[in-house]
């Protein structure tokens, strides 16, 4: 009898959902439109500040990893409602600490579905990866360096995604900060 995926360590999550990036596919943004749109008919009645396809996979060009990324940015208020409304429709709840969540769906006891999604639900203003994919997709050799930088870490951290998060890390935040810099206001 396998294991249920709460019942897995770290590691062995990694080893069965490891590190492995792809050519971009279009595909991507027909998935994130059919997530959205689920979505909203969960939230149908939350006023949310926007729904977005963030990550690799919004950048037109590079590899990512075949996880769709969907921002939820929702008013304090509403914060908890997202959540309890996400956690009843098959979103894993991954963590909730300092006004954020992180939600995974496609996961299964015999590896990734068809379609995996991770949703990072966020408080107002809290929105560093719009700012981030903005900036990649306006300059296409910086989004290169990126794809470059997540080839080059792939093999090192296939079963390992805290150290891959982690060495991409300072690549990250320093673009953000050129991008907030660029495009000062435009997601407050």
């Amino acid at each position: 009898m396998k294991k249920k995926l709460s019942e897995m360590s770290l590691e062995e999550l990694w080893e069965l959902f490891p590190i492995v990036l792809v050519p971009h596919k279009n595909i991507w943004e027909q998935y994130y439109q059919e997530e959205k749109k689920l979505l909203l008919s969960y939230l149908k009645d939350v006023p949310l500040i926007r729904l977005e396809h963030i990550g690799s996979t919004s950048i037109p060009d590079i590899y990512a990893k075949d996880i769709v990324d969907i921002l939820i940015e929702v008013s304090d208020e509403n914060f908890a409602k997202v959540i309890a409304i996400l956690k009843t429709n098959n979103y894993i709840l991954m963590y909730s600490e300092n006004g954020r969540a992180a939600f995974n769906k496609g996961y299964t006891e015999e590896g990734f579905a068809s379609k995996v999604y991770h949703l990072h639900v966020r408080h107002p203003n809290d929105v560093d990866e719009l700012y981030f994919r903005d900036y990649l997709k306006d300059n296409p050799s910086i989004a290169k360096d990126y794809e470059r930088l997540k080839l080059s870490l792939e093999p090192r951290f296939r079963h390992d995604r805290d150290g891959y998060t982690s060495a991409k890390t300072d690549f990250i935040k320093r673009i953000t900060a050129r991008a907030k810099a660029t495009y000062l206001h435009r997601y407050n």
